[in-house]
C-alpha cells in the first residue's frame, strides 16, 4: 500500500477541462502579441512629434511590420504543421520578445522600421499556431468558441495597452515602455512549455477528455493521406474564401488598433480625454469574438449545419461593420465612441469565424498552411491599406475633422463584400465529395 501511495504521488496531477487551460494560455499568448504590437501605435502621436514624422512616415514603419508580417503567416503556418505547434510557438514567441527588448534601442525611421519588422515575423506565427492546437484539442462544436476565446486575446491585449503602456511613458520615457511586453512574453514561454502538449501524450489529461477529443480529431492524423501542397489548396474554392474573410476584414480592425489614436486627434479629441474612446472598441471586440463563437456553437448544438451556423455569423460581422460610415458626420467622442464599439464588435464576430473556417475545412496536417495563407491574405491588405491611409490622411489635411472620412467609408464597405465573397466561395464542391475538404 505504501509503494502504491508513493507511485500515485509520483503522477503529475490530472487536470479536468484541460482542453479549456490550452484555450487559456492561447489567450494569453494574443494578449501579450497585441500588447508588443500597440506598443508603437499607443506611443505615435507623442513619436510623431519627437521625430519630426509624417503620416507616410508612421505608415513606412507600420508597413515594415506588416510586410514581415505577412510573408511570415504563410512561411510560419507551413512550419508549424512541419515542426509542431508546441515547438513552433516557443520559437515565435521568443524570437518576438527579444525585439520588443531591442526596440528600446530605436533612433528614427530606419531603425524603428527594422525592429518592426523582426517583430513581424516573430508574431506572424500566432495564430496559425493557435488554430492548429484548436484543431488539435477542440471538437467541432466547441471550435468557433475556442478561436473567440484565444483571438479575444487581440481586444484584451489592445485594451490593456494604453493603461500599462502610457504611465510608463509618462514616467520613464518609451524606451522603458518597449520593454514591458518583452518580458512578459518570457513569462509566458516558461507556462507554454509546462501545459502544451498533444492530447494523445499528455501526462495531465483524463481519459475520458482524452477519448473525447481524439474521437473527433484523430481522424485527420490517421487516414494515410499526403499533406496538401501550397499549390494544391490554392486551386480549392474553399481556401480563396478563407483568404478573402481575413483580407477584407482584418485590414479594418488595423486601421482601428493602428490609427484609432491619430483618427481621434484629427476630430480634434485630445488623447488623455478620448482614452476611453480608445479603450472600447477593444472591449467591444472582446465580447464580439464570443458572440460569434458561442452563437455559432449553440446554433451546431440546436441542428444547425455547421456551415449555416458559421455563415450566419459571417452575415451579421458584415452588415455591422457598416456603422463605422456614420462617424464622419459628427466629432462627438460618445457617438464616435458607440458606432466604433458596435462596429468592431460586429467585425470580431467575423473573425472568429474567419479563424475558425480552417479547422472546419482542412485536416490538421493542414491547418496552420491554410491559416497562415489568409493572414498572408490579410497582411496584403493591410500594406495596402495602410499606404493609401497615410498618403490619403495627408494630402486632406487641410480637410480638419473630415480628413479620415474617405478612409472611413471605404473601411465599412470593403467587409461587407467580404462577407458576400465568403458565402458564395465556401461551400460544398467536387473537392468536398473527393476528400480534400471537410464538408460544411
Amino acid at each position: 500500500m505504501a509503494v502504491a501511495g508513493q507511485k500515485d504521488s509520483g503522477r503529475p496531477r490530472l487536470i479536468r477541462s484541460l482542453r479549456w487551460w490550452i484555450g487559456g494560455i492561447l489567450f494569453a499568448s494574443t494578449v501579450i502579441n497585441y500588447i508588443d504590437r500597440q506598443t508603437l501605435s499607443i506611443l505615435a502621436p507623442y513619436l510623431k512629434q519627437d521625430y519630426q514624422w509624417t503620416n507616410v512616415d508612421y505608415a513606412n514603419i507600420a508597413i515594415a511590420f506588416r510586410i514581415a508580417y505577412s510573408i511570415g503567416q504563410t512561411v510560419c503556418g507551413r512550419l508549424m504543421d512541419r515542426v509542431g505547434t508546441r515547438r513552433g510557438l516557443t520559437i515565435s514567441v521568443m524570437w518576438y520578445s527579444i525585439v520588443s527588448l531591442m526596440t528600446s534601442l530605436a533612433n528614427g525611421i530606419s531603425s524603428f522600421a527594422l525592429f518592426r519588422f523582426l517583430l513581424g515575423a516573430g508574431e506572424s506565427a500566432n495564430w496559425p499556431g493557435a488554430s492548429k492546437a484548436v484543431s488539435e484539442w477542440f471538437p467541432k462544436r466547441e471550435r468557433g468558441l475556442a478561436a473567440a476565446f484565444y483571438d479575444s486575446g487581440s481586444s484584451v491585449g489592445g485594451a490593456v495597452a494604453p493603461f500599462l503602456i502610457l504611465p510608463v511613458y509618462f514616467r520613464w520615457g518609451w524606451r522603458v515602455a518597449f520593454v514591458i511586453p518583452g518580458m512578459l512574453g518570457f513569462l509566458w514561454l516558461v507556462a507554454w512549455r509546462w501545459l502544451y502538449y498533444l492530447p494523445q501524450e499528455h501526462p495531465r489529461i483524463t481519459d475520458a477528455e482524452r477519448q473525447m477529443i481524439l474521437a473527433e480529431t484523430q481522424e485527420s492524423t490517421t487516414d494515410g493521406r499526403t499533406p496538401l501542397r501550397w499549390r494544391d489548396l490554392l486551386k480549392l474554392p474553399q481556401t480563396w474564401g478563407t483568404i478573402i474573410s481575413k483580407a477584407l476584414t482584418d485590414p479594418v480592425w488595423f486601421f482601428v488598433t493602428d490609427w484609432f489614436p491619430i483618427y481621434l486627434v484629427a476630430k480634434g479629441i485630445s488623447l488623455k480625454s478620448g482614452l476611453l474612446a480608445v479603450w472600447v472598441p477593444f472591449l467591444a471586440a472582446d465580447l464580439g469574438n464570443f458572440f460569434g463563437g458561442g452563437v455559432s456553437g449553440y446554433l451546431i448544438r440546436r441542428g444547425w449545419p455547421l456551415g449555416a451556423a458559421r455563415k450566419a455569423l459571417v452575415v451579421f460581422g458584415g452588415f455591422g461593420v457598416l456603422l463605422l460610415i456614420p462617424t464622419i458626420f459628427t466629432v462627438n467622442l460618445f457617438l464616435i465612441t458607440l458606432l466604433f464599439g458596435l462596429a468592431t464588435f460586429s467585425y470580431a464576430s467575423f473573425s472568429t469565424i474567419a479563424n475558425v473556417l480552417p479547422t472546419d475545412l482542412y485536416r490538421s496536417d493542414s491547418v496552420a498552411s491554410v491559416s497562415g495563407l489568409s493572414g498572408t491574405g490579410a497582411g496584403i491588405g493591410t500594406i495596402i491599406a495602410f499606404e493609401l491611409i497615410g498618403h490619403l490622411s495627408d494630402a486632406r489635411q487641410a480637410s480638419g475633422t473630415h480628413s479620415f472620412d474617405p478612409i472611413v467609408i471605404v473601411a465599412g464597405f470593403i467587409p461587407f463584400i467580404g462577407m458576400i465573397l465568403v458565402l458564395l466561395l465556401v461551400r460544398n464542391t467536387r473537392a468536398t465529395d473527393q476528400g480534400l475538404v471537410r464538408r460544411i
